[in-house]
């Protein structure tokens, strides 16, 4: 496990629950160390309460345990420096899954180490750190959901969904991976940025009237990029994610936690992607735009503070 963040402390703890010999790495080590000593603590949707086998604070390091899924869930925007370390000690039969939020992450990976060995994950829980390896997971929606990028490859990642679904964390393979990263990524798109300039949660953003017409001209803009891209969302997809984003309760954004402790975000692979592929389809997407710049210029203020 690449990343001592939310989901990578969830999927680490769901699968030492499995019985299965974990490695949970992070380049800060009070982040990650607790994992193997004190454990993972999960509370709100799910209670659990796990220790990993190991524990390390380099990505070369994965290499002495010679794993066979490496699950990268770290911000998007550290990938590469992630995916060269990996591509050092790769091997046949090891499969690297993108865990992440974002469009195009896994298409990020498999630049350097090709489409074979890369697969792509979405996941259906809202989670926040409260500590080091102390996650509130404020709710939980599986089935989650894996996709290779390769037909060969595709027993792997069957394999991977059998093995996630018996330790507690319900997954299927699809074969519509595409659709589902950018529905959810339509929703991140609408959220994340306006809660991240804003500070405000979730609910408190859908509860304000202004405030939820921002939100809803973005989820517009990104289902008209889809739309224009073949990206098929549903016939139904807007009021139901009009609903999902309503019904998410008190929730902090990983936009708004990465902001709050002054840490840059992920707004290229989600509204920046929306401007990108609006771009490729010949559509303006203002408010997109506008949403990463002021996020942007927040990450640049800190930037400037931490010189």
């Amino acid at each position: 496990m690449v990343g001592a963040g939310p989901v990578g402390c969830i999927v680490a703890a769901f699968l030492a629950k499995g019985g299965h010999e974990v490695v949970i790495c992070d380049v800060i080590p009070e982040m990650v160390d607790p994992a193997g000593t004190t454990g993972i603590y999960i509370e709100g949707a799910e209670q659990l309460h796990r220790k990993v086998a190991h524990t390390c604070h380099g990505v070369d390091e994965l290499a002495q345990y010679d794993p066979d899924f490496i699950f990268i869930t770290v911000k998007a925007n550290v990938l590469p420096l992630i995916v060269s370390a990996i591509e050092e000690f790769q091997r046949e039969g090891r499969y690297v899954i993108s865990w992440q939020n974002g469009i195009d992450t896994e298409l990020e990976i498999s630049k350097v180490l090709g489409k074979k060995p890369v697969m792509r994950g979405v996941v259906n829980w809202g989670c926040g750190m409260k500590g080091p390896c102390r996650v509130s997971m404020e709710f939980h929606h599986p089935p989650h959901y894996i996709q290779e990028l390769v037909p060969e490859s595709g027993p792997a990642a069957i394999e991977i969904a059998r093995i996630l679904t018996e330790c507690g964390l319900p997954t299927l393979h699809t074969d519509k991976i595409i659709s589902m990263v950018w529905r959810k990524s339509v929703m991140n798109a609408a959220m994340n940025p306006v809660c991240a300039v804003t500070g405000l949660t979730m609910a408190q953003a859908t509860n304000d009237p202004i405030i939820l017409g921002l939100v809803d001209a973005l989820v517009k803009e990104c289902i008209k990029v889809a739309r224009a891209n073949d990206i098929f969302l549903g016939f139904d997809y807007y009021p139901n994610a009009i609903e999902y984003m309503k019904n998410a309760g008190n929730h902090k954004p990983s936009m708004l936690m990465d902001i709050e402790a002054r840490r840059r975000t992920e707004i290229d692979f989600i509204n920046g992607k929306f401007v990108e592929y609006g771009k490729q389809a010949g559509l303006e997407t203002p408010y997109n735009a506008s949403l990463q710049s002021l996020v942007k210029g927040l990450e640049s203020v800190m930037e400037s503070a931490r010189r």
